[in-house]
């Protein structure tokens, strides 16, 4: 059996910047749609011989703002991963778009090339949090959205939410989680907002602007926890949600350790055990890859033993978490240490322990970062103890995470 892949494919276009964004995105840069299509299919085409021998079980559209690339193109690029690249009959292919530029023609024509999963840019309910952060949509053009990627048979639908936004209560973040449930996805994304350095909500912030504190975001997030699972929508990682079946399979690449591969201008991939990613600038993509030059920003080999962290810190991020054994399987390394810390978060009531697997707990997923900061610590202090003198190992590396 072929082994499996993801491939992810950025769209760095939109309409206008959202405040909080510190992706990879840029506005008004219509007139190099063309350039960046060819770009894009010169790219998968001298990839693809590199997989060969792997099947592609999952392919994710993200942006930016894929939806204002144009149906067109979207469905080229696909096109040209399907016959570039051995893509399987139930391979989960997702498009990101966003409610104002999702109409009818665009999401009947990429379900047509293959899209069955969409995931959408709600954010809020609430049309003054949404106008707060500069989104160019209202609640009404959400459920159009909605009604339009129905209509067009697109069954496996995720919905995007953000708490803690500018103004946001706690009455109008359940405002928001119930109008998502009455339009009943099949996926819930639920992000807490983080103010990044350089962006427009950053300045705001520094100017003296108030958000949500740190407890109320708190309260939101551990009341949504409960009130999606009980209207059935388990959570399966810190900010993921989904009816049963229904979890982000591409994601759980990311979270899971599994090998992808990326296309864009800040891109990364994670294949044949090196790591790399493309510059982070739109121009210098293109001409690099349509003329000749350096498109790869970084790239690093990472041995197994070393991907150890990242076992801790991506599988802590899921529900299914981690296990003993799977873990001195995997990397030859002494669990016991990690153990005494779970257990000491236990007591706190961060950590829980079933069917032999480790995982946080939703109090736990709001202090994740130390949690893990800690275990990370623990591993390496572990390490060296039981490592020879003469064998030296590097600190586990840092990773990155989430839906793009």
């Amino acid at each position: 059996m072929a082994d499996k892949l993801g491939l992810y494919i950025h769209i760095p276009f939109c309409r206008a910047k959202c405040d909080y964004c510190d992706f990879y995105s840029l506005p008004g840069r219509e007139e190099v749609m063309d350039s960046y299509l060819k770009a894009l299919l010169a790219h998968i085409k001298e990839t693809a011989p590199t997989a060969k021998g792997w099947q592609v079980d999952t392919v994710y559209i993200g942006g930016g703002t894929p939806s204002v690339f144009g149906r067109k193109r979207i469905c080229a690029v696909l096109g040209e991963v399907k016959r570039r690249f051995d893509v399987t009959r139930d391979a989960e292919i997702t498009c990101e778009a966003n409610p104002e530029s999702a109409d009818g023609k665009f999401l009947a024509a990429v379900r047509r090339v293959g899209v069955n999963r969409l995931s959408l840019g709600m954010q809020s309910a609430c049309d003054n949090e949404l106008h707060a952060v500069h989104r160019l949509h209202d609640a009404a053009q959400v459920e159009e959205a909605v009604r339009l990627a129905r209509k067009a048979r697109i069954k496996n639908l995720s919905l995007d939410l953000i708490y803690g936004l500018p103004g946001q209560t706690m009455e109008s973040w359940r405002k928001s989680v119930e109008a998502a449930l009455s339009l009943k996805p099949e996926h819930l994304s639920c992000y807490g907002l983080k103010v990044e350095p350089g962006t427009p909500l950053d300045g705001r912030v520094m100017r003296g602007e108030q958000l949500p504190d740190d407890d109320l975001q708190a309260d939101m997030y551990l009341w949504m926890v409960d009130r999606l699972a009980q209207a059935g929508y388990p959570q399966y990682e810190i900010s993921n949600f989904a009816r049963p079946g229904c979890q982000s399979r591409h994601n759980l690449k990311y979270w899971l350790g599994k090998p992808y591969i990326g296309f864009g201008p800040g891109a990364h991939s994670d294949f044949g055990g090196r790591r790399y990613s493309f510059v982070r600038d739109l121009d210098r993509y293109i001409t690099g890859i349509l003329e000749g030059g350096r498109v790869i920003d970084g790239s690093e080999l990472i041995p197994r033993r070393e991907r150890s962290g990242e076992y801790l810190m991506l599988r802590l991020r899921t529900v299914r978490g981690i296990e003993e054994w799977e873990y001195r399987r995997e990397y030859s390394m002494n669990f016991d240490p990690l153990e005494q810390k779970l257990e000491e978060y236990e007591h706190q009531g961060w950590a829980a322990k079933k069917d032999r697997r480790w995982h946080l707990t939703p109090k736990g997923f709001l202090v994740s970062n130390q949690l893990i900061s800690d275990l990370l610590i623990a591993q390496e202090a572990g390490t060296l103890k039981n490592t020879l003198p003469k064998l030296r190992f590097g600190r586990p590396p840092v990773g990155e995470g989430g839906e793009n």
